[in-house]
């Protein structure tokens, strides 16, 4: 993917999506030892950063393709990227969704004016489904990440990154489908190839890790854990050979692990965040990743997540509280 695909995608969305703020945190600080920058696109409109992609292939939609809606299938945060992207230009959107979606992520892109079908146990069930709509009606497939359009938009993040922290060693980034780490990794290698890009998946979805180091299967039977938003069964053909290209190093992380960055987040940041969200702040608390210089970039892509969740995570938290994790 071309940088100027991806400066391209930046003017075409900048007048919707926010600027999303990068914070830091003292006690992250002194837990790893390292100086920790969140890029917080839980803040960003619709809790997500997936709205960055889909309105950029949105806005790339022809008079046309309007008129006959859009389809898609989502974990949740595409769904309502999707939904109020199509909304503000009058658009028919439809989302299929994995029967065990979070609620609060149904409710949302209902709200924003999408048919909400939900279908499967995981994304793959529902892209399936998706497919064939798309081919009954005759409706634009909006990608949820293996789209260069998609791809590009979600690249905007690692331009805004690097805007605001020029001074980036690595870049930590959650990995489900690919189009988020792809996008991101293509802007800041073409910057500054310097920068490490981590990418980080859960221990009970890792077939980017899998394939990545030729180790297990690379597409997954089944998918489980707390981070729904990156339990996809398969990375995309279009997304891996970017992560091959530009990605340094991939680990995973167990669901107590994420549990525990979410409480953390929670009791120190005041900011309750999604499963997937939290997985690149659990790889850096976990000590899992070694070598990445001082100055480090975590995505913390979501904020849609289910309040009745909570005591669940804390109860799995509990077994995985982080101490100083960095000499």
């Amino acid at each position: 993917m071309q940088l100027n695909q991806i400066t391209e995608a930046l003017e075409h969305i900048a007048q919707i999506i926010h600027r999303t703020p990068v914070y830091q945190s003292s006690t992250f600080n002194r837990l790893t030892g390292k100086q920790l920058y969140f890029k917080m696109e839980n803040l960003q409109r619709t809790g997500s950063f997936k709205l960055r992609g889909a309105l950029n292939k949105i806005s790339h939609l022809s008079v046309q393709e309007e008129n006959k809606g859009v389809v898609a299938a989502s974990a949740g945060n595409h769904a309502q990227g999707v939904a109020y992207s199509a909304s503000k230009k009058g658009i028919q959107s439809t989302i299929f969704m994995p029967v065990h979606t979070p609620k609060a992520k149904i409710n949302a892109t209902e709200a924003y004016g999408a048919k909400v079908v939900l279908t499967g146990e995981s994304y793959q069930e529902s892209y399936e489904a998706a497919c064939e709509y798309q081919k009954e009606y005759g409706a634009t497939f909006v990608h949820a990440y293996d789209d260069p359009i998609v791809m590009a938009g979600q690249g905007t993040i690692g331009l805004e990154m690097l805007q605001q922290c020029s001074f980036l060693d690595a870049i930590v980034i959650p990995i489900g489908g690919g189009g988020l780490i792809a996008g991101v990794a293509s802007a800041v290698k073409q910057l500054n190839p310097k920068i490490k890009v981590i990418g980080v998946q859960s221990e009970g979805a890792s077939a980017a890790y899998n394939r990545f180091y030729q180790t297990g299967d690379a597409v997954l039977k089944h998918v489980e854990g707390i981070a729904d938003g990156i339990l996809v069964k398969k990375t995309g053909v279009n997304t891996f050979p970017i992560i091959r290209c530009c990605v340094d190093e991939i680990v995973t992380v167990s669901d107590e692990e994420i549990a525990s960055a979410i409480i953390l987040m929670l009791e120190r940041q005041k900011m309750f965040v999604e499963g997937a969200g939290a997985s690149a702040i659990a790889a850096v608390l976990s000590g899992k990743i070694q070598h990445i210089g001082k100055n480090i970039g975590l995505v913390v892509s979501g904020g849609n997540v289910d309040l009745d969740r909570l005591p669940y995570f804390n109860s799995i938290a509990k077994h995985s509280r982080p101490k100083k994790v960095y000499g």
